[in-house]
């Protein structure tokens, strides 16, 4: 039954009311568990120390209680492993109390440990298939929440021997490293009353809506969720029109309810709008704490998929899933904030007096700079592969914007020269509108660029996990201020090793500052020059994984071992492999069950129109028809060579030994093979007949939904 939006708005409760009502959240908590165990709880998770016994089974009961209250009869550790989407084991509140009798409960060990079994999941050979136990942890900094009338409770999940094999873990590891080591920054600067610094997430997210009995008519979309085939409509995007444009009222439906439930588990849901594709559009949330911001953007993601479906739409999150139109990324907007809510990214007034930021600021240049390798890994898949480099995204050359105001800033220290403030101007865009001018544009090309108290990484892709970005940021950020605060520990005089540290920093590291276009060649042949990294493809970023500066790095400061970072560098590649494979299974699938017997029966009646105007008159000229078949037979003997060639690299892909080798072999071969085939395969759509062709074409696909 097609969702009924005007009678869902007929129930809606007010915002304030309806926001977090599926979470037990901190509220939740204190009015159902008595103050001593509230109390307990809360010194437990800002030490992070294990939680008492008594402690444990008392939120245990509350939170059954609570979930049963709004109807839950499950509970489920909730956690998200190495393949980019979450999982969970339901089991049931009841306990027999009699043959005939069961009662709800919930216990203190339920709450804090679970066991899964590990050996169906990633785990980059950490584990033998027969070694199949895993454990799941809570997180009791991530509140747990209904769904699908399960309690979920937000855990991390690791293996028998304790090894990280999720997205959670090095993440919650990172926020501490990175805590530890700002402090010591702060208490320099004479701070000693924040007692914790967090990295602050927002993360925008892109995706495409196309109506679903559509959807369902293209196998490449169901298994890849991509279009692997697809020749370009009439138009795509090149008016610029659909860009902030008037939302179509199907889609504002779908908007509105995604909001209601997106609230309702307390994402902070703000910003909608349409793309700059037909068909595409985004969502933006305001800013939370990594961890949380991490699992309430892998909710989103289910639930934009789960509402979709209600409005007879299917969301698309793939990085790139029509050729020739913009691709969806999501921009990870980061921050250091203190618990006192002071963010330590923001500039002030007076930016150039602003010690404190100009040495925060350092660190990232520092960090961005030396750990650019690690960055490009972390958003690295097939999917965003597509992505990088074309005109909707960043290329995958990483660098940092500051914009001509910080750039001068930092020139001037450099070079010992005084920074004088250009004077304060005003712009008047109409007789009743005067405000202050920013000092600073925005760079819509740069990988990593400051807008004015924080950072987005904008390369991430739609369907990736915010996970890897930020426990490396916050990992690199760890090290770089480890090393600036023993610096500064140790000097004699405070104010010139500070002047000194931060010019060292910029004539060391000022290579990865680039404010021009990112897009263009120049840029290309000058970051090589400085020795910036260009990584175009996974294959090809993959191997910095397992590189020595890396491993150290990780394993310092506790948040992946040697062997959990040798397993990530084996996941992302086999990940890849597979991908990339299942692409190709698909293509070759589509062309010989669909395209070439839709071109043979195109023919067949092309060639019969023909001969019947021969018989009519042998006068008639035949040339439009002759012509035609002519060019469709050739193109169809090419499509089947072609596909013959795909089959044979796929068959070959077996016996490609080594993580790294297969990784080159799909990238180099299997890939390539794939966009040889499609542009045949495209050019013959362009010539079919509509109601032959098997599949809704793109012209459908973007415009259908009004």
């Amino acid at each position: 039954m097609m969702y009924d939006a005007q009678e869902e708005q007929s129930t809606q409760r007010p915002v304030p009311e309806l926001f977090g009502s599926l979470v037990f959240n901190d509220d939740a908590m204190r009015s159902r568990v008595p103050k001593e165990i509230y109390q307990a709880f809360c010194k437990a998770k800002e030490e992070g120390l294990p939680l008492d016994e008594t402690v444990a089974g008392s939120i245990a009961n509350a939170m059954k209680g609570w979930a049963v209250e709004h109807g839950a009869t499950h509970y489920t550790h909730w956690f998200q492993p190495m393949t980019g989407v979450t999982a969970g084991k339901h089991d049931s509140f009841i306990t027999p109390v009699d043959e005939n009798k069961v009662i709800m409960e919930f216990s203190g060990k339920e709450l804090i440990k679970g066991e899964s079994d590990a050996s169906s999941f990633p785990s980059g050979g950490l584990r033998a298939t027969f070694e199949a136990r895993g454990y799941t942890s809570w997180d009791p900094t991530s509140p747990a929440f209904l769904k699908d009338g399960s309690l979920c409770i937000p855990t991390s999940f690791c293996s028998f021997g304790g090894e990280a094999l999720d997205r959670k873990t090095p993440l919650l590891r990172s926020i501490n490293a990175l805590n530890r080591h700002a402090l010591r920054i702060l208490r320099l600067f004479g701070d000693t009353e924040t007692t914790r610094v967090i990295p602050t997430v927002g993360a925008e997210q892109e995706y495409f809506l196309i109506d679903r009995k559509m959807y369902e008519q293209r196998k490449d979309l169901m298994y890849t969720g991509r279009t692997l085939l697809g020749a370009k409509p009439p138009k795509g995007q090149e008016l610029e029109d659909h860009y902030f444009g008037v939302i179509k009222p199907r889609v504002s439906a779908y908007m509105k309810d995604l909001d209601q439930e997106l609230w309702k588990l307390g994402i902070l849901s703000k910003t909608k709008h349409n793309e700059a594709a037909p068909g595409q559009h985004e969502l933006a949330p305001l800013f939370t704490t990594s961890n949380i911001a991490t699992d309430h953007n892998q909710l989103t993601m289910e639930v934009m998929k789960q509402v979709a479906s209600r409005h007879g739409l299917a969301c698309l999150l793939h990085e790139k899933p029509f050729a020739g139109v913009n691709g969806s990324g999501k921009h990870n907007n980061w921050s250091l904030s203190t618990d006192k809510g002071r963010n330590l990214l923001d500039p002030g007034d007076f930016p150039q007096e602003n010690q404190q930021f100009l040495l925060f600021l350092c660190a990232i240049i520092r960090a961005v700079d030396e750990y650019q390798d690690l960055l490009r890994i972390s958003v690295a898949c097939a999917g965003n592969d597509h992505r990088l480099g074309a005109g909707e995204a960043p290329p995958a050359i990483i660098s940092i914007f500051l914009g001509e105001e910080l750039t001068n800033i930092f020139h001037c220290l450099v070079e010992d020269h005084i920074y004088e403030a250009p004077d304060t101007t005003y712009m008047e865009t109409s007789m009743h509108s005067r405000f202050v001018k920013d000092t600073t544009d925005r760079n819509r090309t740069s990988p990593f660029a400051f807008t004015g108290n924080k950072f987005e990484f904008r390369m991430l892709g739609s369907s990736l996990s915010v996970s890897s970005p930020n426990f490396i940021l916050n990992t690199a950020m760890a090290e770089v201020l480890d090393g600036f605060a023993t610096e500064l520990e140790n000097a004699p005089e405070f104010a010139p090793a500070l002047r000194r540290l931060m010019q060292e920093t910029i004539r060391k590291h000022g290579r990865i500052i680039f404010n021009g276009n990112n897009y263009s060649k120049e840029w290309v042949e000058e970051a090589k020059k400085r020795g910036l990294l260009n990584l175009p493809s996974t294959a090809d970023a993959a191997p910095y994984y397992i590189h020595e500066k890396n491993l150290r790095l990780m394993e310092k400061h506790g948040v992946l071992s040697r062997i959990e970072m040798a397993s990530r560098y084996e996941v992302t590649l086999e990940n890849y492999t597979k991908q990339l494979h299942i692409e190709g299974l698909t293509m070759v699938d589509m062309i010989h069950k669909d395209i070439l017997p839709a071109v043979c029966s195109y023919m067949k009646d092309l060639s019969q129109t023909a001969c019947s105007k021969k018989q009519i008159s042998p006068q008639i000229s035949c040339q439009w028809e002759e012509t035609l078949l002519s060019r469709l037979s050739r193109l169809s003997d090419s499509l089947a060579v072609r596909v013959g060639t795909l089959e044979n690299a796929l068959e070959k892909s077996g016996m490609v030994e080594g993580a790294q080798q297969r990784g080159r072999y799909y990238r180099d071969v299997v890939f390539n093979e794939m966009e040889a085939t499609r542009a045949v395969a495209d050019e013959i759509e362009s010539l079919v007949g509509e109601r032959y062709w098997p599949y809704p074409t793109y012209g459908k696909l973007l415009f259908s939904v009004k």
